[in-house]
This record gives C-alpha cells, sequence and structure tokens, in this order.
C-alpha cells in the first residue's frame, strides 16, 4: 500500500511561488541580456572580417602578388601644414592560360 504524504498549504505555496518568480526572473533577465548578445555578435562580425581582410592583405604581401602605392598631398589650413596620405593597393595577378605565350 502507498502513503499518501500531506504537504503543508504553506509550503505547497511556498515552493511554486519561488518556482513561479523564478521563471519570471529568467524571462527578464533573457530579454535584458538577448540585445546586448546580439550587438556582440554584431561587433564580432565586423571585426572578423576586417581580420579577414588583414590577413588576406598580409598573405599577398607576403607572396609578392600585392604592390602598395602612396600617395601624400600637402593641405594648408590658417597656420598649420597637414599631410594627407592614402594608401592603395594593386593586386598583380600573374596567369597564364592554354593560348598564352609562356608555355
Amino acid at each position: 500500500t502507498q502513503h499518501q504524504l500531506l504537504v503543508s498549504p504553506s509550503l505547497w505555496q511556498a515552493r511554486y511561488s519561488a518556482l513561479i518568480a523564478g521563471i519570471i526572473y529568467g524571462k527578464r533577465r533573457y530579454d535584458h541580456l538577448k540585445p546586448i548578445a546580439a550587438e556582440e555578435r554584431r561587433i564580432e562580425e565586423e571585426e572578423k572580417k576586417v581580420r579577414e581582410e588583414q590577413e588576406r592583405i598580409a598573405k599577398q604581401l607576403a607572396e609578392g602578388t600585392l604592390f602598395t602605392q602612396t600617395y601624400c598631398t600637402a593641405h594648408m589650413w590658417t597656420s598649420q601644414s597637414r599631410l594627407h596620405c592614402q594608401i592603395s593597393y594593386f593586386a598583380l595577378v600573374l596567369t597564364a592560360n592554354e593560348d598564352s605565350i609562356l608555355k
């Protein structure tokens, strides 16, 4: 035979109140952290793209297939002279196909 255990109504109410309060707290906390995590993921993706581009350029520089050219221009504003430089990257692609004279 089974003995049925009677739980005090105050203990029952306390347990289920704590359970419901935990569910509500968890939902609010999740809603608070979700946009923060989304922003962190977006920033991480942007940093990843920049890092991949830098790695690609470094690899091409190491292989000797990327040349840089720097343009510098001087601008005069009031009594100060400022030098602005722009670096342009040129990729040199050397390919030989079957019709090429490099056979």
